[in-house]
């Protein structure tokens, strides 16, 4: 079983064809599996890999919530590529991984070819008053109730009911994958990742300065995420904003062919060059 270490914690993860590297990485309710639609779609033009967090079997899921945090998502990102030997990739992250995407691009832009900010802004803006609540009283029925007693209530939320109507099949297989998560490992995924990340508004600064080739890509029926995408989509030099039409949180699983097109697009077009900074000319007033 493939591993990578990253600061003492072993990460699994997969891979498979070869060309320009691309990672994948997996929002919360999500695992390395989240993206095998992706993988053996990519696979076929790219050297396509994906991997589990920490917290996430068959990675190690450690004890202590100090062994979780954003940094050390971002860190765990550039233990992978350094692990095999990767000097830059295309990065594109889900929900949580859209965090970890969007962050790895700021701190390692040295080391991103581009960056898919996919169901991202779930923490930031208005909806922040009410984060660190609903996460506190989620991450400790993980631990007392156990994951079967808590998927029902987290896998048909408002933006996740689109997918269980879709494609009930993959609902069910996004289901029971979430069942063999790790109470421990979501607890503490919830307490050291998702409540201590910053809220995006407050990275003003950093955004404007972002000059790497960066998709975002949000459903309409994802609320949450709205306010922070649309200000990331203002913010980003280089930004290109797609919403999918009657869609909710996990893009990549309801609507699969789409997302992959998509995806593909922006990767060609960012490594013809085609992909710059948005034209000064366009922006009104």
């Amino acid at each position: 079983m493939p591993k990578i270490s990253a600061g003492g914690v072993k990460l699994y993860y997969e891979e498979a064809g070869t060309g320009t590297p691309l990672l994948f990485i997996h929002e919360f309710a999500g695992d390395h599996r989240s993206w095998e639609t992706q993988m053996r779609f990519f696979s076929r033009r790219y050297r396509a890999i994906t991997y589990s967090a920490r917290g996430y079997p068959p990675s190690d899921v450690p004890e202590e919530v100090d062994a979780y945090s954003q940094e050390v998502h971002v860190e765990d990102a550039l233990a992978v590529l350094d692990g095999l030997k990767i000097e830059k990739a295309h990065i594109c992250g889900l929900s949580m991984g859209s965090y970890t995407s969007l962050l790895f691009g700021l701190k390692y832009p040295e080391r991103a070819i581009s960056l898919t900010v996919a169901g991202s802004g779930y923490g930031s803006g208005k909806e922040r008053g009410g984060w660190y609540g609903d996460l506190e009283t989620m991450a400790n029925a993980f631990l007392q109730e156990g994951m079967a007693a808590t998927a029902e209530k987290y896998t048909v939320g408002a933006a996740r009911i689109q997918l269980r109507n879709k494609d009930p099949r993959g609902f069910e297989e996004f289901q029971q994958q979430f069942l063999k998560h790790s109470p421990k490992g979501s607890a503490n995924t919830f307490k050291g990742v998702q409540m201590r990340r910053p809220n995006l508004l407050d990275l003003e600064d950093q955004l404007k300065k972002l000059t790497i080739p960066t998709l975002l890509m949000l459903g309409d029926e994802d609320d949450p995420g709205m306010e922070a995408t649309l200000f990331m989509k203002q913010m980003i030099p280089t930004a290109g904003l797609e919403i999918f039409p009657k869609t909710g949180h996990a893009i990549n699983l309801e609507e699969p062919d789409r997302f992959n097109r998509s995806l593909l697009d922006f990767l060609t077009a960012a490594e013809s060059g085609k992909w710059g900074l948005r034209d000064p000319r366009s922006i009104a007033g």
